[in-house]
């Protein structure tokens, strides 16, 4: 009898072995906006000028497939609610919906499947945690704008009794602290520990946890104190998801998600700042892998933003020199130069490295100086648009829209399965390929 107890029990744990070696983790990164000229523009903004070869990325090292993005309507073009819908459950629907189908029904996520089966789930993002393209994989709501109930929607929808994310990094501390309802307490009384300030992510130091960086979205990337914002929440979020061999399997969500921002705005120094991020989240991520292959690594893009070109006007050639000499996004260099008035050619000269002709001077001289005291925000959109004018002229940018376009975007994938992403699919094949991994 004894031996045969011990050889059950030897079974059992042989058993449980074996499902924790086979059940694999996910990590899926979106580039909000991130269509294929952008990882182009960054391949040649990232290269070093000292060595004769251009150098290559790990977008160029992890790529595998291509994918269509068009929503379930007859706009052709999606927005994020609707590509994030359709990469979080693999239904396609119209665009503005958040986790609900066509007919306004509420579909799984690949978060939600997850979280049912035992694993451990996280969100990190550089816009608001409630945001589109996170909110797809938590919520549902007929109407992307509805930000105070998708938020919460973070603590009241539960699976096993429990809210669906163990760990929450981004921004949004203005729709979860409310006059009528303070979210952030209410996940405490759960059992989250919560942090408002990214420069503690050091003292989050266990699961559950929420960290609300900042009102809205984080700090734009370029001139800011911490420009690997996604890398560092990154980093900590595998350390919590995976700390110990012994924990379930783990889901983390991420997304790049001013890229977008920075393509609405036409502002291409934004950019690739925001792709300088994604890139070394991305290396952190290979690396992570490398030591732990029991993991599948998917990035895509929702879609692309702005029509973006490498290269204008019939000019053959792109200034990367010019877009890494840049310090500030434009809104920003605008309100330096509103603020220094007479002094404004020194400011521009600090923050741009662009040497203006004598009309391009006097255009701007004339916006700056004789802009209006309060410096309202539209004389800031005026200055700001000039700025964009001239650095566009002087690295050959081109852009054709300030919304999202429709052409197919890139995939790239690293570790267990990844022949699995390669080729030419559809945004929500990429989701039924990863909820293919999610195994009890």
């Amino acid at each position: 009898m004894q031996k045969v107890t011990f050889g059950l029990l030897i079974c059992l744990i042989c058993t449980a072995t074996r499902a924790a070696e086979s059940t694999t983790s996910i990590i899926f990164l979106i580039g909000d906006g991130m269509g294929v000229a952008y990882t182009g523009a960054y391949r040649l903004y990232q290269d070093d000028l000292a060595t004769p070869e251009l150098d290559t990325t790990i977008f160029d090292k992890m790529l595998v497939g291509m994918a269509s993005t068009y929503p379930d309507d007859h706009n052709q073009v999606t927005d994020s609610a609707a590509a994030a819908t359709a990469l979080a459950s693999g239904v396609k629907t119209f665009n503005g919906a958040i986790g609900v189908n066509s007919q306004r029904t509420s579909v799984i996520s690949m978060l939600d499947k997850a979280k049912a089966l035992g694993y451990l789930t996280g969100i990190a993002v550089t816009s608001q945690v409630n945001h589109a393209t996170p909110a797809a994989f938590v919520a549902h709501a007929d109407s992307r704008q509805s930000y105070e109930k998708i938020a919460d929607q973070y603590i009241d929808l539960r699976i096993n009794g429990k809210p669906k994310v163990d760990l929450i990094l981004g921004g949004g501390q203005e729709y979860f602290i409310r006059k009528d309802r303070n979210l952030t307490k209410e996940f405490e009384a759960l059992g989250y520990s919560y942090h408002s300030d990214i420069k503690d992510l050091d003292k989050i130091k266990r699961l559950p946890s929420i960290g609300l960086f900042s009102k809205g979205g984080l700090a734009p990337a370029l001139g800011s104190e911490h420009p690997l914002r996604l890398t560092e929440m990154t980093k900590k979020a595998l350390a919590l998801l995976h700390s110990k061999s012994s924990q379930p399997p783990f889901l983390l969500m991420l997304e790049a998600s001013q890229i977008d921002w920075c393509g609405h705005a036409n502002d291409i120094a934004c950019a690739m700042a925001e792709m300088r991020d994604m890139a070394a989240t991305m290396n952190l991520i290979k690396q992570f892998i490398d030591k732990n292959p029991n993991t599948i690594f998917v990035a895509t893009a929702d879609h692309s933003t702005g029509g973006l070109s490498i290269g204008a006007k019939g000019q053959y050639q792109w200034g990367a020199n010019v877009v890494r000499n840049i310090k500030a996004t434009a809104p920003t260099i605008a309100r330096q130069l509103l603020a220094s008035k007479s002094n404004w050619k020194i400011v521009w000269q600090a923050l741009t490295q662009i040497k203006l002709a004598d009309d391009e001077q006097k255009k701007l001289d004339a916006l700056v100086v004789q802009a209006d005291e309060n410096n309202s925000e539209v004389v800031i959109g005026q200055v700001t648009a000039q700025v964009l004018s001239y650095i566009d002229k002087y690295s050959f940018t081109g852009w054709t829209s300030i919304g999202h376009t429709g052409e197919d975007v890139q995939i790239f994938s690293y570790g267990k399965g990844k022949s699995n992403f390669e080729g030419a699919m559809d945004n929500t094949d990429i989701a039924k390929k990863l909820l293919n991994y999610l195994q009890p």
